[in-house]
């Protein structure tokens, strides 16, 4: 039963390693976004000519937007995320497991279900509506708010198998654990 719930586990951590790929890509197409914004406002300044548009200075903020969205689960997959472990840091790893676990169970997915309930109906809203933008030659909303929700069950998912593989370790599995890591070649972003 362990070794199929880390097979799962395994499955759900390759996914969080592709969506973690895509963030980057989007990163380097952020950035691209943003050079052309500064590049054209300066340029349509010094001609006189007004070449940047609102199209563009939104794209750069859905675009920043779905890099984080597409991250969180990356982040948690790989433990990149800020932690205060100056007394963590000295635990055993199954103690560390064992505060993990619990937190992950009582606090990350009640948060990510919670996430996932309130903004679905907005977000249903916002696709009946067609929500735009109030500003000229602005982007629809409606498509970036339903990310949100993406990135919640991208959380939630990643969560889940941050679950599995802590149970794991709790029941003295740290070694298949460590196997399937091993697996799995990380996208390191440091």
């Amino acid at each position: 039963m362990l070794r199929a719930l880390l097979r799962i586990s395994g499955l759900i951590d390759r996914l969080s390693e592709f969506v973690g790929g895509l963030s980057v890509q989007l990163v380097i197409i952020t950035v691209a976004v943003g050079f052309y914004n500064v590049l054209v406002r300066y340029l349509g300044s010094y001609i006189g000519v007004q070449l940047s548009s609102n199209l563009f200075i939104e794209l750069q903020w859905y675009l920043y937007s779905l890099v984080f969205f597409l991250g969180f689960a990356y982040i948690l997959k790989n433990g990149i995320n800020v932690r205060v472990d100056f007394i963590y840091a000295n635990w055993s790893r199954k103690r560390q497991a064992l505060v993990d676990f619990w937190g992950h169970l009582l606090l990350l997915v009640p948060y990510c279900v919670i996430g996932i309930w309130v903004t679905v109906n907005p977000v249903i809203t916002s696709w009946r509506q067609w929500e735009q933008s109030p500003d000229p030659s602005g982007l629809p909303r409606a498509p970036l708010k339903t990310m949100i929700i993406v990135a919640f069950v991208l959380l939630l998912l990643q969560a889940i198998s941050e679950l599995i593989k802590l149970f794991a370790v709790l029941r003295g599995a740290e070694d298949e654990v460590e196997e399937l890591a091993e697996h799995q070649e990380a996208l390191r972003i440091e």
